[in-house]
């Protein structure tokens, strides 16, 4: 199924039940009074939080959500029955804009539920407008109709870490490994086209956020649009690949020079290319806003089957001045795969 993050649906409240115009009889007496009951009100529509990130994908095909009407009113002063409340269930992190008054509905909680139409009120029966210069009423009203409405629905995933990364970094690999989730894997880049999810031991979510260029943070590529989905996430899992590493000296690519961020908020002196690597998706964040350098970071040194010890030793030395968590992986070992998400579940709890 494939994941889905914007969605436009319409919605009706229901109508309320129409007032009629009736008599009490009882025996032995010709007229006993009104007895008309009033309509019930229409059913509401409401939204609800869940925690299920494919429930967009179900509701594509669906044109209209609609609550029911009200009864109508009856003999006896009864009222009719309310109409029952529609509830639309979205994942949590959806954004709900009403398309005509410009209302917006945040769900961030599990379980969440917030009204989004009102019903129409019930019409009112005769009995209603009884009175003592109105002793035989013949008015009754009809139910007045419910709201209706077009809603836009922006999913900003809410995930306890998300995976970042330059492409071919091997966030779909790690994350398939780690939560047997099924994200598309390739040695290209922008290999995902959209965030994939999975959960981890523990029940902690974890997204794969689509690779990240430069320029992303001006809507350069893919990344703008999902660097609104890293914003949501708790913690990121910086993935940084071993393999650009591969037949080089790494002697010359681990030589001293200095790099500074337009906004100086960053300004420290990088060793190499794998420090330069990391950067690109960190001042991607920095000019992005939002909080999102701020965040909690744990560094993975991925595909380290590709290199010798040695040289993980030095990418760590090169990257522990960030003063970030590093760990590191390789998917093709089972051992290192278990301890890894043995890791990740200590910190994320």
């Amino acid at each position: 199924m494939a994941f889905i993050d914007e969605l436009q649906f319409h919605a009706k409240a229901g109508d309320g039940g129409t007032g009629v115009v009736r008599w009490r009889h009882e025996k032995g007496k010709e007229f006993a009074g009104a007895a008309g009951g009033n309509g019930g009100p229409g059913g509401d529509v409401y939204v609800r939080a869940v925690r299920d990130i494919n429930i967009l994908a179900r509701h594509k095909s669906v044109k209209q959500f609609k609550a029911t009407n009200g009864v109508d009113g009856a003999n006896w002063s009864m009222q009719g029955k309310a109409g029952e409340d529609k509830y639309v269930d979205l994942p949590i992190g959806s954004i709900v804009t009403n398309l005509s008054s410009g209302r917006v509905v945040e769900l961030i909680e599990d379980g969440q539920v917030s009204k989004i139409l009102h019903g129409g009120r019930g019409g009112l029966g005769n009995e209603y407008f009884k009175a003592s210069t109105n002793v035989r009423p013949e008015q009754s009203t009809d139910g007045m109709n419910g709201e209706e409405a077009d809603f836009r629905v922006d999913l900003n995933l809410i995930a306890d870490a998300g995976l970042i990364g330059l492409p071919n970094a091997g966030k779909s690999s790690l994350l398939n490994a780690l939560t047997h989730a099924h994200a598309k894997v390739g040695s290209y880049a922008f290999t995902t086209l959209d965030p994939n999810l999975g959960v981890l031991r523990g029940g902690y979510i974890l997204a794969d956020i689509p690779g990240l260029t430069e320029g992303a943070s001006e809507g350069r590529g893919l990344g703008h649009k999902f660097l609104r989905h890293v914003k949501r996430t708790k913690v990121l899992l910086h993935l940084v690949s071993l393999e650009s590493l591969l037949d080089e000296d790494i002697d010359s690519k681990l030589k001293v020079k200095s790099s500074k961020f337009k906004n100086n908020k960053i300004s420290v002196k990088t060793t190499g290319l794998i420090v330069e690597n990391y950067l690109i998706i960190q001042k991607e964040l920095e000019k992005y806003g939002q909080g999102l350098s701020d965040k909690k970071e744990i560094i993975i040194l991925t595909k380290t089957d590709m290199v010798d010890e040695k040289t993980i030793e030095t990418a760590r030395k090169a990257l522990k001045k960030y003063g970030h968590d590093i760990l590191e992986v390789t998917v093709l070992d089972d051992v290192s795969i278990k301890k890894l998400g043995e890791e990740l579940v200590k910190r994320l709890k």
